[in-house]
């Protein structure tokens, strides 16, 4: 619909601009007819009787003047004030004689008069009336009208419209069926994203959509759609992780419980017993307690519902004051605990709590899995627009095959024929770290021996750009 009011009020302006040219060309040309009215003829009286009529002076010999009146003469009616003909050509004649009314209207008007006329034929003629001055004294003036035929300009108005009609509808259906084919071509790929919403589903979410390569909107439309299916592919994974790790952790300590309270109820017989049963059930139900708090928080750090809380810190200051709580801990295993700066200023903005959790965690893992007589030393320093925290310990060391995956929900480092136990923690000290670590934009890795300790360095960007001098504050 739009296409075709367009291109009709295309059309209509063209036939417009094409009549108006016609009729100013017409208008153009009975002008110049009128100059060579006024050029070659002349409004003569007889000697003594008063009669006037009008006689041509031009150069018989010269074809373009003989030309140019004979082409006057075709269309012409002169008339004195009174409306009395001094002449007029047939062709005039067949258009209809001027009324006197029309005459002395013509006369008294400053203005030249134009009308249009049609002969029996149906013939336009665009009339052009003025008067003139005879040649005598007295100036007295004379009704004279010149006429053009329009049939030319009519014919050629009248092909352009029969064409415009004919060419339109043509046009359109053309239009709208190339429309049609380019338009199922440009959107094939909003149906195939279309599609391919349809076949999505939990087991098949690693479904893509090839990119056009035309950088285009739709190019654009199907990164988005990928990107969707991305996201929508880590919650689910998330989800499936979830219901995994809550099946996989709390299978045991239900059993045990169950166990517990079965063996309690059929053979207990003493008060003690019982209370031995249910003192025992509810250490298990703490635990399970813990495992939900901490899957349910973990859950939330990595879909987005935890909202990192930032504000300028220093994470000298930071890492000092969680080390210093580590100290009592430190000495009880009889460990040395030291803390190390390297620089004076390491501002930026980061999450107290989450920072405090992540160094904690690492801290309490490392006075956890190092024996007696051993170290552990923290240090901070700074590289450029980043801070580095190192966390290094000289205890048994992680061998090569678990190095990968001890970043992983619940994954717990085990010796040769060494079982879980709630005293080695839960295996979820760690993906807290590195997500916190990620929620902050930095990154975490480990380096570690089998006998000679483990150490955790972590990278975290900084938005102070202050020159920092280089100090070593030791902190034992």
């Amino acid at each position: 619909m739009v296409f075709t009011l367009l291109l009709s009020g295309v059309t209509y302006l063209f036939w417009q601009t094409l009549s108006s040219n016609l009729n100013q060309q017409a208008r153009d040309k009975l002008e110049q007819n009128w100059a060579e009215v006024k050029a070659y003829m002349h409004i003569v009286s007889d000697q003594g009787l008063g009669n006037y009529h009008p006689i041509w002076i031009y150069d018989y010999d010269d074809p373009d003047e003989s030309s140019a009146v004979a082409g006057v003469q075709s269309v012409i009616l002169i008339a004195d004030a009174q409306g009395h003909i001094l002449y007029k050509s047939p062709a005039y004649q067949a258009l209809g004689i001027d009324t006197p009314e029309q005459i002395r209207a013509a006369l008294a008007s400053p203005q030249v008069t134009l009308r249009e006329k049609a002969d029996p034929g149906g013939i336009p003629y665009l009339i052009h009336a003025n008067y003139v001055y005879d040649d005598g004294a007295a100036r007295k003036k004379f009704y004279v009208a010149i006429g053009l035929s329009l049939a030319d300009s009519r014919k050629l108005l009248n092909r352009f419209t029969l064409l415009s009609f004919g060419l339109i509808p043509l046009v359109i259906l053309t239009g709208c069926g190339m429309g049609w084919i380019f338009a199922g071509r440009a959107l094939s790929p909003v149906l195939d994203v279309a599609h391919a919403a349809q076949r999505i589903s939990g087991s098949n979410l690693s479904l893509r959509i090839p990119l056009r390569g035309s950088g285009d909107e739709l190019d654009r439309l199907i990164e988005t759609f990928n990107e969707m299916i991305e996201r929508i592919g880590v919650s689910f994974n998330q989800v499936r992780q979830f219901s995994t790790d809550v099946s996989h952790e709390l299978r045991t300590p239900i059993t045990v419980v169950r166990g517990q309270l079965e063996v309690a109820l059929f053979t207990a017989t003493t008060v003690e017993q019982y209370r031995d049963a249910i003192v025992n059930s509810l250490s298990d139900i703490e635990r399970l307690s813990q495992i939900v708090r901490a899957l349910l928080l973990l859950s939330q750090a990595e879909t987005g519902q935890v909202v990192l809380q930032k504000q300028p810190l220093d994470l000298v200051a930071v890492a000092e004051n969680i080390t210093d709580q580590f100290q009592i801990p430190a000495e009880g295993a009889e460990l040395t605990l030291q803390f190390i700066a390297r620089t004076s200023n390491c501002r930026g903005d980061f999450d107290r709590v989450q920072l405090e959790r992540m160094l904690s965690n690492l801290l309490s893992n490392a006075i956890k899995f190092t024996p007696a007589g051993g170290g552990v030393r923290v240090t901070v320093d700074r590289r450029d627009q980043e801070a580095e925290i190192c966390v290094e310990d000289t205890g048994g060391g992680i061998s090569a095959e678990h190095l990968p995956h001890i970043f992983d929900r619940f994954y717990r480092v085990r010796g040769p024929g060494e079982q879980a136990s709630p005293e080695k923690g839960l295996g979820l000290g760690l993906s807290f770290v590195a997500w916190i670590v990620r929620a902050h934009g930095g990154s975490i890795d480990v380096q570690s021996e089998p006998g000679k300790g483990t150490r955790f360095r972590v990278t975290l960007p900084l938005t102070l750009d202050s020159p920092v001098p280089q100090l070593e504050n030791v902190v034992s």
